[in-house]
């Protein structure tokens, strides 16, 4: 792609997104975000199942990034790899996976660049992972999207697709990110927003806030969400978090283990994980929405 500015080789990470795509509208904008950062070495994105709203999930997650691709020119620049079809049956099983070799062969291959794996989803294949192969653990940080408000927990829609996977990861010694439910839906946006900042830059820009607008139509009859007029594109920080970490803005806390209510059992002495507080909405939208017009300028897809 063309762009105005360059990212110095020292400064730039590798990165797998991981992703429930087809759940439902905001993980598109998280994974263009990603496509369009330059700090971002991409090894290949996974499709992530997401419970019981659809029998096919993972397939359906599979469709959505290869489409996303397709729209922004760039499916032969990141491959597409399929994750676990269902969650873990307890939490010593794993599922291999296409997308679970992904993470072992990309955490194992010697490399001087750090490699991140964000999770916008639950926590399924990098359980599987480390299952698999417990020698990951401490050649990977992992970024996820999910999970209740500390200090009590309840039920939050990414760790209640995979309980017994979050119990792996959380037991494990890998390094993990964790950006819970009042924190990620700190990153609140109006349709009228969206239109203005997202529609008419190029094809993509389009899809991204056509097919938010459809699925809000589609569920209207919900009781409680969507609110009808606004959204939280609650995925976007594992984006923003890896452009600016935040560094005054979590907390080092011992990993609790979840309950079947989604509830935190506290682990006294357990290891520790970073939990974040705050996100920053006005950095991740605004660089949101500035690399889509560039992408659009510079590339030519406006119409």
């Amino acid at each position: 792609m063309n762009w105005p500015y360059s990212v110095p080789e020292e400064k730039k990470i590798r990165l797998i997104v991981n992703t429930d795509a087809k759940n439902e509208a905001d993980d598109q904008y998280a994974i263009v975000h990603a496509l369009l950062t330059p700090r971002f070495r991409i090894s290949g994105m996974i499709a992530a199942n997401f419970g019981e709203r659809s029998a096919t999930s993972m397939e359906d997650s599979y469709e959505e990034i290869g489409k996303v691709l397709r729209i922004m020119g760039m499916e032969s620049d990141v491959q597409v790899f399929k994750g676990a079809p269902s969650a873990l049956l307890d939490d010593k099983t794993p599922i291999p996976s296409a997308g679970s070799e992904l993470i072992i062969r990309e955490a194992l291959r010697e490399d001087s660049l750090p490699l991140y794996v964000i999770f916008l989803g639950p926590l399924t294949d990098l359980a599987s992972a480390y299952l698999q192969e417990p020698r990951i653990a401490e050649r990977l940080t992992a970024v996820w999207i999910g999970g209740g408000t500390y200090p009590e927990g309840g039920e939050e829609f990414n760790l209640g697709n995979d309980i017994a996977a979050a119990n792996v990861v959380l037991r494990s010694p890998i390094p993990l990110w964790q950006v819970p439910k009042n924190v990620y839906s700190m990153v609140r946006v109006s349709l009228a927003e969206l239109a203005v900042r997202v529609r008419p830059y190029g094809e993509i820009g389009k899809y991204l806030f056509d097919q938010l607008a459809e699925f809000n139509m589609a569920w209207g009859s919900k009781p409680r969400w969507p609110k009808g007029e606004m959204w939280s594109l609650g995925d976007s920080p594992a984006v923003s978090l890896l452009l600016d970490d935040h560094m005054f803005e979590y907390d080092f806390l011992e990993a609790p283990l979840i309950g079947p209510d989604q509830r935190y059992v506290p682990q006294p002495g357990a290891r520790k994980i970073r939990v974040y507080r705050y996100v920053d909405s006005r950095f991740t939208l605004e660089d949101l929405y500035a690399k889509l017009q560039l992408f659009a300028i510079y590339n030519r897809r406006i119409p």
